[in-house]
């Protein structure tokens, strides 16, 4: 923008100045936090933080288990996250298709008000439901039944859901309209003209969604501490026993930790939670990519 164009609209630039001035804020705030973890806890990254006294190798083949390391709570994370996912993308996915293109009316209305009734939900109410659906479930059909990963999994994906929902429905509705009738004009039918052409241009949005729900499950404690989660439980080996997870062990050291080294370690830990929602976000993006290439044929930006 000119100069004679700053003057002439002082409203636009002063938007202008604030958005460049929030933007740089953001980002030296982000620095910052990543800049403080690396100094409080970089010194203790090391393999003996993942894998303790237990070989690499080993741990990595699960042939022998690591009881002084992080690698269990970085494998119980990781499953629990995929799970949540698995449960929650399909049906939020779904849901909204439904609402932006064939919901109407009081009920489209209706959904809508409901699906944002359950964003606001907090995460500690949902730990809650969890709990209270296993104890119901425990001493009237399964006996056997108890907090465990499963439930921390569906639990999580019924915390994001609305999240998946709404921005699926937001990334079809902001389909131009001269594409979304392209496809009806030559001659596809509904079903064919949401698969060929809408959900390919809608499909940067709703990635984004997944990417915003995948970030929610690596960082939620209260949901799963209520819901399955342990200080020391090993690899998950089985869908309804416990396990470990990088946020309850972050919390867990935080508020109980008996020396310096101990709070370096949940520094380290926490470095290691930002890694990995980092390969989760970029693993997302690269699944999206090729989904949009093999099946749409549609190539992202």
């Amino acid at each position: 923008m000119s100069l004679s164009s700053w003057r002439s609209r002082p409203g636009e630039a002063v938007i202008v100045l604030f958005a460049w001035l929030a933007g740089i804020g953001l980002v030296a705030v982000f620095a910052v936090i990543v800049g403080f973890l690396l100094y409080r806890g970089g010194s203790v990254l090391n393999p003996g933080l993942l894998f303790g006294d237990t070989p690499p190798l080993e741990a990595l083949l699960l042939r022998r288990p690591v009881f002084d390391g992080l690698f269990p709570a970085l494998v119980g994370t990781l499953t629990l996250v995929l799970l949540a996912l698995f449960a929650a993308v399909p049906v939020g996915v779904a849901a909204g298709i439904y609402l932006a293109e064939y919901s109407r009316g009081r009920l489209r209305r209706l959904l809508g008000l409901l699906f944002d009734l359950l964003a606001g939900i907090p995460s500690i109410v949902v730990g809650l439901f969890g709990l209270s659906l296993t104890i119901f479930l425990h001493h009237h059909f399964f006996p056997r039944l108890f907090p465990c990963l499963l439930i921390s999994a569906l639990s999580l994906a019924f915390l994001v859901l609305p999240y998946l929902v709404r921005t699926t429905q937001a990334a079809l509705e902001e389909v131009p309209p001269e594409i979304r009738l392209g496809g009806a004009a030559l001659g596809a039918s509904r079903l064919q003209n949401l698969f060929s052409v809408l959900l390919p241009h809608a499909l940067k949005g709703i990635g984004s969604g997944v990417l915003l729900a995948t970030g929610r499950c690596a960082e939620d404690t209260a949901v799963i501490m209520l819901t399955g989660v342990v200080a020391s439980a090993g690899i998950p080996h089985s869908l309804l026993g416990s396990y470990e997870a990088l946020p309850f062990y972050i919390f867990y050291i935080s508020s109980q930790y008996a020396d310096r080294a101990e709070l370096q370690r949940g520094y380290g830990a926490a470095i290691i939670l930002l890694l990995l929602c980092g390969l989760l976000f970029f693993a997302s993006r690269i699944i999206r990519r090729r989904l949009a290439r093999r099946f749409f044929h549609y190539p992202l930006r």
